[in-house]
């Protein structure tokens, strides 16, 4: 992919934006900045690029002599610049497109509606207790366009990607695919849940027999889906016995493979809560063998392995009131996993920004498990109307009188459980500013 001479339209000046434009730089490219955001925002940024680059205003006028178009991660198709371009026929390709032409080691991609960054953190850390120099990056921490910018001195990258970033792809060819789930998400985004089953789909599209593609097998589409992809495909499955892949077999994960010795890992290593905690470890375990990892090296990674951070997290204890995190649940699959982790009487905090969720499908968990709902924030009043007489419910304007109310109505040995189900762009700059509220929230209330 030649880009010397090429003038690109980066969409979004955030963390993503800002490395694709110093990327863009260094191959000879006239990189062009713009975002709904005021530019006066992006001093810093602009400034850490040496002042290259020229910006313009957010507006159609913006694509003029542009010959390709990289729009950040989250600029929906409905983004005005997006649409007239699309209509001109400029190209559009993703910020992981432009990277992967250019990345010089093999690359495993994890996606699904849940899941992707627990699953991406822990295979790194396998990689890396297997004598692996690794990369992680993409969705989450570093974009993967500022990893190829750079010397790539690693020896594979594990690499986090949306939807949003595959719906932009043409060539995109990881040697393992990893799709760990697909409930209904970013309608808001991508139109309706075809669509967006579509875009995930697209992981792979590109890969070829030598390649390796992980799918669930408890998902419906996954039988239909391995029947069009190339690669070799490996399941994991947490209700049913697989042939050929990973499944649960007492307190053991069984491992499967055609003309393989059977091998076994025991359940008792995977210290994070829940059944699709499970399933992502069983999902690392199948790439990890795949790329030659030992037995012993997954089982001391997953053993030493807590988490991450606003996933079902420990928040604290008050008055015997356990108190968990779960921010980074922005979606109401995540909601439900993150139910299905306790047993214990749970007070759910939930709303935020609405994304078009489905929350009725909460309604067999919040009859089994749930205690009472304090509904915050913007979509406070929608959830409300959709989960109707399913459980109680009392309505906060903010998540920090949310956790008063349910402190309030808690009693020793219940659950205070954040798991949102919205995104928290009505009060919050992102899912981990959100967490780290909460937890603040949760330091500040009295013992009694």
């Amino acid at each position: 992919m030649d880009l010397k001479g090429k003038r690109v339209l980066v969409i979004g000046m955030g963390k993503t934006g800002v490395a694709a434009a110093g990327f863009l730089l260094g191959r000879g490219a006239e990189a062009v900045l713009t975002d709904e955001r005021p530019l006066a925002e992006f001093k810093e940024a602009l400034g850490s690029l040496g002042g290259r680059c020229e910006t313009r205003t957010h507006e159609t006028g913006a694509l003029a002599g542009i010959d390709l178009i990289i729009p950040s991660p989250g600029v929906p198709p409905a983004n005005v610049i997006l649409e007239e371009g699309f209509k001109r026929g400029i190209p559009i390709l993703s910020e992981v497109e432009v990277a992967s032409r250019f990345l010089k080691k093999p690359m495993i991609a994890i996606t699904g509606t849940n899941g992707k960054t627990t699953t991406t953190t822990l295979l790194g850390r396998v990689l890396a207790e297997s004598g692996r120099k690794v990369f992680v990056g993409g969705n989450i921490g570093d974009p993967l366009i500022g990893y190829v910018n750079g010397s790539q001195a690693d020896d594979i990258a594990v690499v986090e990607v949306s939807s949003f970033q595959l719906l932009y792809t043409e060539q995109f060819r990881p040697g393992v695919a990893i799709l760990l789930n697909t409930t209904y998400d970013h309608i808001d985004y991508h139109g309706s849940f075809e669509e967006y089953q579509a875009a995930k789909e697209r992981i792979f599209m590109n890969q070829e027999s030598g390649d390796l593609a992980v799918l669930n097998a408890d998902e419906r589409a996954s039988q239909t889906l391995a029947g069009r992809i190339r690669a070799s495909v490996r399941f994991f499955s947490s209700r049913s016995n697989v042939t050929n892949g990973i499944f649960l077999n007492g307190d053991v994960l069984r491992l499967r493979d055609s003309g393989k010795k059977e091998e076994a890992y025991p359940l008792e290593m995977i210290r994070i809560p829940g059944v699709h905690n499970m399933e992502n470890v069983m999902a690392v375990i199948l790439a990890a063998r795949f790329c030659g990892c030992p037995h012993d090296a997954i089982v001391r990674a997953v053993r030493a392995f807590r988490g991450i951070p606003h996933r079902i997290e420990f928040a604290g204890e008050k008055a015997g009131v356990a108190f968990y995190d779960d921010s980074k649940g922005t979606n109401v699959g995540a909601v439900m996993r993150a139910l299905e982790s306790f047993s214990k009487p749970t007070i759910l905090l939930l709303g935020g920004r609405d994304k078009g969720g489905d929350f009725e499908n909460l309604a067999t968990l919040l009859k089994e498990k749930v205690k009472e709902v304090v509904l915050f924030g913007e979509a406070g009043e929608r959830i409300r109307e959709k989960i109707g007489g399913m459980a109680r419910t009392s309505l906060s304007p903010t998540l920090k009188e949310a956790v008063a109310l349910a402190y309030g109505r808690a009693a020793r040995g219940d659950v205070v459980l954040l798991s949102p189900g919205c995104s928290s762009f009505d009060e919050f700059s992102g899912y981990a500013e959100r967490g780290r509220v909460f937890q603040e929230t949760v330091k500040g209330l009295p013992d009694g």
